[in-house]
């Protein structure tokens, strides 16, 4: 928070003297075809000059500096102490020739390897997992992953040429690379909403590699579920009499969208969807915390600026190409076990998708796990019951 304060200090600062400087530039220019110009102008113009370029300096190596400090806080228990085998890191790897970043935490370094998989696309939760989950690190060494054009990642791969499968493809080198760094035949998976769509690509490709998936905020027919809180949107909007919202809704006209403003088409009606939820009282803990999560010590300071980006630009691009695909068609048959954890308040994700989905599907072990006080993230709303159902889920299959 330190770090974010003083560089919108500088910042401020720094577009200050860059607006001084240009007045006095064109100001001695206007003078100086005029006639000579007075001494203590040229001293001004020179101090404010010096003062840009210090402020720039300062601010590049604020930047510089919270980039290479940027690190993961040590495991700590009760007493404040450590743990013999416990491990907290900040990796920086290369997948599939792109540089990309892990957090990898735990309490015991040889226990089963969790990998989380963040929504979006474009979306970080390196930090969010960490806060929220902090239990499941005493169970697993859990593992979170930027994702190409995502936080930490976001220049791994040129936006324009991300696709789902750049992330099946860096999603299974990862995977490889955990195996043999924690000498495990398989890990576990498990994706949050769009991250819940590429665990299902990951089992189905490569079901030797994980013992088990979960699934929460199941994404299922990505076109459908755009339709459908399109629908309920405007449904809502419509009972409360909202009419701005409904003049919005109707000017964009309904989803899918195409383009190069997908993502602020689709934020008006899951914006909306989003504040419906966190106003629903039976919903606990119904929100984000954005700003504990963007301060976090993982993200140094263009990390921060491209937390955004991410959800912006690398959303728009990508999610557009996610339309076509329908799991209830296209992934039948998975050869590992499946679970949904959903939410019952979920307007984000229909959970009637899902049910049918679950009802189609051939694999070894199928269930759904429903959170009574959730919407589009049990992880969050109801963090103790949502390690509780993982711990039931994942260590019924620990020998698998």
């Amino acid at each position: 928070m330190i770090q974010v304060v003083l560089f919108l200090i500088l910042t401020v600062l720094a577009v200050f003297s860059l607006v001084v400087l240009l007045g006095q530039t064109a100001y001695c220019a206007i003078v100086g075809r005029m006639n000579k110009i007075a001494p203590k102008h040229l001293v001004r113009l020179k101090q404010s000059m010096i003062f840009f370029a210090v402020t720039m300096l300062l601010n590049a190596g604020l930047i510089t500096i919270s980039q290479l400090t940027a690190s993961t806080p040590r495991i700590v228990d009760e007493n404040g102490n450590t743990p013999q085998n416990s491990i907290a890191e900040l990796i920086q790897l290369e997948l599939n020739g792109r540089k990309q970043w892990i957090s990898v935490r735990g309490w015991d370094k040889n226990a089963p390897v969790l990998l989380f998989l963040a929504g979006g696309p474009g979306g970080t939760q390196m930090a969010a997992v960490r806060h929220e989950l902090a239990e499941l690190e005493k169970h697993f060494v859990v593992v979170n992953w930027d994702q190409p054009g995502s936080g930490k990642s976001y220049h791994a791969e040129k936006t324009k040429n991300i696709t789902a499968q750049t992330y099946i493809e860096d999603g299974h080198a990862l995977t490889e690379y955990l195996k043999e760094r924690f000498s495990q035949e398989k890990i576990y998976l498990i994706g949050e909403s769009w991250g819940s769509a590429l665990g299902i690509f990951l089992v189905d490709k490569y079901p030797g590699s994980y013992h088990a998936l979960i699934g929460t905020g199941q994404m299922i027919d990505f076109a459908e579920t755009e339709r459908m809180d399109y629908a309920k949107a405007m449904e809502i909007a419509q009972s409360k009499g909202d009419t701005a919202l409904i003049e919005r809704l109707k000017a964009n006209g309904e989803p899918p969208y195409y383009g190069d403003d997908v993502t602020w088409k689709s934020a008006v009606y899951l914006n909306y969807l989003s504040a419906y939820m966190a106003n629903n009282p039976e919903i606990h803990n119904p929100g984000y915390n954005t700003l504990r999560d963007i301060c976090s010590s993982e993200y140094g300071l263009l990390d921060k600026i491209n937390f955004i980006r991410g959800i912006i630009n690398t959303y728009n691009h990508v999610y557009q190409q996610l339309y076509t695909i329908d799991l209830r068609t296209d992934y039948t048959k998975l050869d590992v076990p499946v679970y949904f954890f959903l939410g019952r308040h979920d307007v984000n994700a229909p959970t009637v998708l899902a049910e049918e989905y679950m009802q189609v599907l051939d694999a070894p072990k199928k269930k759904i796990v429903w959170f009574e006080h959730s919407g589009h993230s049990p992880w969050i709303n109801e963090p103790v019951k949502f390690v509780k159902e993982v711990l039931a889920c994942f260590l019924e299959n620990k020998t698998e």
